[in-house]
């Protein structure tokens, strides 16, 4: 039975896929009904593919007969292309396998804002919550090793048992790509003790299931691996929702707005930071307030919605500071100082870089915090250079550069690569030249992006000098767990 009207509020790409299957249709079929029914030949399975993906989406034309041959109203098709026009098409940043992972984690979003209680947005419990997140390592085909990773690789050495709380602290200290593998492998743990236990435990390992599929998907980000990173935070979203904890689910949509916006999505990172904001704010603390509003603020400011951008960092403001014992365990992180350097960022986004560079000097400077110095400084380097202060932007960012190597933090490259193609308007300063010398230099120990949660790949593209460097440079080896 073909369903015409499904409930909530639905993005194109997982509609069409939803009705397509209903029918037992190819993308193919698909296509050949449409070529049939328009008298248009030329339309081809690629097409439709890419529409599901909404790597591009049908207009009118194509819209109305899709809505014929899938024989639902022509208004379910044009709200649902509405609607994801509004939010845009995947970024090029995020492949093919992360396109998809984006809307199936917007489609759940909307659920949620649609029911905010959360009663419906979780789907079923049991194996099927995991059934679709493959990250988990639960799905049939995954390897059950208890090392074993997607794509079959094993991770480098690492302690047996490692805890959400010594993989959080040790984030301070390491980039993603370094604990990516070990975000993952307890991602595993987690799924596969969440798996094998009966209804009461599962209930109980739900939050567990939850925190560790957000701390893997902020890992797989920081790693450069968007597509890892969104899966894993829909399944976050899943188990907190299915837990009833609201607080954690609005923090991960929180997480996975950064992602998005960090890839060039400030459109969807504005969705994902509303719906979090909107459906958490009743039940957060102080300091999740503030953080969720300026998550809110730094995605309208990159999509140029600076009103938008002001009112939420007015709110951040009259939320308050993280209020010490009152804050949940996994919002350690934030304090007065990463509030201040969150408001100097937006500011930047914005266009009004000096009103940013007291703001984000704080956070730039501390001492054993590497990645947050590499991604801070990043942007305070950028609003010195659009105060056209050329020499201060090149000392600010040599500093962030050699933080970037020391965290391995793929994220704080990104920010320095976006440093280094304004610092191209000034070709002829000699601080930019000499700027440029040391990316050149600093070049083979900076990390890349991961092409997937492959421990043994990445430790072959890694520098020896670079770990060498890195283990020199302030940020230990990490020893124990919680």
């Amino acid at each position: 039975m073909i369903p015409s009207s499904p409930s909530g509020p639905r993005l194109l790409g997982p509609l069409l896929a939803e009705l397509r299957s209903a029918r037992g249709w190819s993308q193919q079929r698909v296509a050949a009904e449409l070529c049939a029914a328009s008298g248009v030949p030329t339309l081809t399975r690629h097409e439709v593919s890419r529409w599901e993906r909404q790597v591009r989406l049908p207009g009118d034309f194509w819209s109305a007969w899709l809505a014929t041959v899938l024989g639902v109203p022509g208004e379910l098709i044009a709200g649902a292309a509405a609607r994801s026009r509004r939010l845009g098409v995947a970024p090029a940043a995020v492949d093919r396998a992360g396109s998809r992972a984006r809307f199936a984690l917007l489609t759940l979003a909307h659920r949620w804002a649609a029911d905010p209680t959360g009663g419906t947005s979780a789907g079923p419990l049991g194996d099927a919550l995991l059934r679709d997140d493959p990250v988990a390592g639960v799905s049939p085909t995954a390897p059950e090793g208890p090392d074993a990773l997607p794509g079959g690789a094993r991770p480098r050495a690492a302690p047996d048992g490692v805890g959400l709380a010594a993989l959080r602290r040790w984030d301070d200290l390491l980039g993603g790509g370094d604990l990516a593998v070990l975000g993952a492998r307890r991602l595993r743990r987690a799924a596969r003790g969440y798996r094998l236990a009966g209804p009461a435990g599962r209930r109980r390992l739900l939050p567990v299931l939850a925190e560790s599929a957000q701390l893997a998907g902020w890992l797989a980000a920081d790693a450069g691996d968007p597509a890892a990173g969104l899966v894993a935070y829909r399944l976050a979203l899943r188990a907190a929702l299915a837990a009833g904890d609201r607080p954690l689910a609005a923090y991960v949509l929180g997480s996975a707005s950064h992602l998005l916006a960090d890839a060039g999505d400030p459109a969807g990172a504005l969705t994902l930071a509303r719906i979090g904001y909107a459906a958490g704010r009743a039940t957060a603390s102080a300091g999740l307030r503030a953080l969720l509003l300026h998550r809110v603020a730094l995605a309208a400011a990159l999509a140029g919605r600076h009103r938008a951008a002001d009112r939420a960092l007015a709110g951040a403001t009259a939320a308050g500071a993280p209020e010490p014992g009152r804050e949940p365990a996994w919002l350690y992180w934030l304090d007065d100082a990463e509030l201040a350097a969150m408001t100097g960022r937006t500011l930047v986004a914005s266009g009004r870089p000096a009103r940013a560079v007291a703001l984000l000097a704080r956070a730039a400077t501390v001492p054993g915090r590497p990645r947050r110095a590499a991604v801070y400084g990043s942007w305070l380097a950028q609003a010195h250079l659009r105060l056209g202060e050329v020499p201060e932007a090149c000392e600010v960012a040599s500093a962030a550069l050699l933080d970037a190597v020391r965290s391995g933090s793929h994220r704080a490259v990104g920010q320095l690569t976006e440093f280094r193609r304004a610092l191209a308007a000034h070709p002829s300063e000699p601080a930019a030249r000499r700027y440029a010398g040391l990316t050149a230099s600093a070049r083979p120990y900076l990390p890349g992006p991961a092409p997937g949660w492959s421990g043994e790949a990445r430790a072959r593209r890694a520098h020896p000098a670079r770990r060498a460097a890195r283990r020199g440079g302030g940020a230990p080896r990490p020893v124990g767990s919680d």
